[in-house]
């Protein structure tokens, strides 16, 4: 394969390396094939950008088939290096300002593209010169949650400085994360205040008397389908059903909830857990392992028990995962300040919205005067609000 340099300077140099827009539901098997490839061996690990989750989301949840599906490769048929989806965007939050940014659904709780392990500068080089002279692109193009610090939040920002501008940081939030050396048992003694152990072992204590409880595990080759229904059940039995925000309240994303928990589990990524009581699901939850990572997607509980704190039971028995070979770390994906899994699990994953100028000397100026105002408005947020209540434009 041709070694290039991380900042191609000349068209020449860059020439080897090709982007294309391609349909996600019309891949060549070799595509196919290269973007599963591509997670294996990205710098950071992303299920939400998984040929196995992307293809079902942008065919499910982009009706108006906004998103492009944008692939770099090292020559016309060389190796695929990154992969990301993007979409032009007419407004930016409440200003109309058309611009790009990374396509991403409220189900999808990470931004980041997949891009192979020490190619990250030079897919960002890439991919922002070709959205320099796409005819639709304009004024700059926004990244969200990326992770703060990560190896493709800091090449981007050398990579912006290179193109004489900057990385904006337009948002960051912190949300839990599981990452330990500790055994469970000791992860959860060092987590949890001792009169809380006390109270949830009484509380395991009781719900024992109601009948007979099991923790249950998804298995290779078992049926998906009874766990598919018992979960959209179970969640669209409460608060999220009354909210109409459960995946079941709406028809296209329990069709891609069910399309991507089957394709995880033919991935190999699929890690699904239950606490039951008679055989009845009181709590479920679906983690995503993508070593050396894995991200908790959603997790549910019986509101009729709550009583009985089902939805920490069963976290305390996905505490295992801290002896999982292969996975390093846990992304929660949860709220900021999440009440539940902030009080079991301690570390924090810092994630960025970054935006990064387009090349056009119109486009810059554009930026400019947008990153002054928000600038000016987060400084008037901010003197009303903690840092972390702060929300951008965006």
């Amino acid at each position: 394969m041709t070694v290039h340099p991380a900042f191609p300077t000349s068209a020449t140099e860059a020439a080897p390396l090709t982007v294309r827009v391609v349909d996600p539901l019309a891949l060549s098997p070799d595509l196919a094939a290269q973007w599963d490839r591509l997670a294996g061996e990205a710098s950071e690990p992303n299920p939400f950008a998984e040929r196995w989750c992307l293809q079902s989301a942008l065919h499910l949840l982009d009706p108006e088939r906004q998103a492009r599906l944008v692939l770099v490769r090292d020559g016309s048929d060389g190796p695929v290096i990154g992969i990301m989806p993007l979409a032009p965007a007419a407004n930016y939050g409440r200003i109309p300002l058309r611009h790009v940014t990374g396509w991403t659904h409220h189900n999808h709780f990470h931004g980041a593209p997949l891009v192979r392990a020490g190619f990250e500068k030079l897919f960002w080089s890439i991919l922002l010169g070709w959205c320099d002279a796409a005819p639709w692109a304009r004024t700059l193009v926004h990244v969200p949650r990326l992770t703060e610090g990560g190896p493709l939040h800091r090449a981007l920002v050398d990579v912006a400085r290179m193109r004489g501008g900057r990385a904006e940081v337009v948002h960051r939030e912190e949300r839990a994360l599981l990452e330990s050396n500790l055994s469970p048992e000791e992860y959860w003694d060092a987590a949890v205040r001792a009169k809380k152990r006390k109270e949830l072992r009484r509380q395991a204590n009781r719900l024992a008397e109601q009948g007979a409880v099991q923790f249950r595990r998804w298995q290779s080759g078992e049926a998906i389908d009874p766990w598919v229904d018992a979960f959209l059940d179970l969640e669209a039995r409460g608060w999220k059903g009354r909210s109409k925000s459960a995946l079941a309240s709406q028809s296209d994303t329990e069709a891609w909830f069910r399309a991507i928990l089957v394709a995880a589990g033919d991935a190999g990524r699929l890690g699904m857990r239950a606490l039951d009581l008679d055989d009845r699901p009181l709590a479920m939850l679906v983690n995503f392992l993508c070593p050396p990572g894995g991200f908790s997607f959603k997790t549910a509980f019986d509101e009729d028990y709550s009583r009985f704190s089902p939805g920490v039971l069963l976290q305390q028995a996905n505490l295992d995962l801290l002896d999982h070979p292969q996975i390093d770390w846990v992304d929660s994906c949860a709220a900021p300040g999440h009440p539940m899994i902030d009080s079991v699990w301690r570390e924090r994953r810092a994630l960025v919205w970054v935006n990064i100028p387009l090349s056009a000397t119109p486009d810059r100026i554009r930026f400019a005067m947008l990153t002054k105002t928000e600038r000016l408005w987060r400084r008037w947020k901010g003197a009303a609000a903690p840092e972390n209540e702060v929300e951008s434009l965006s």
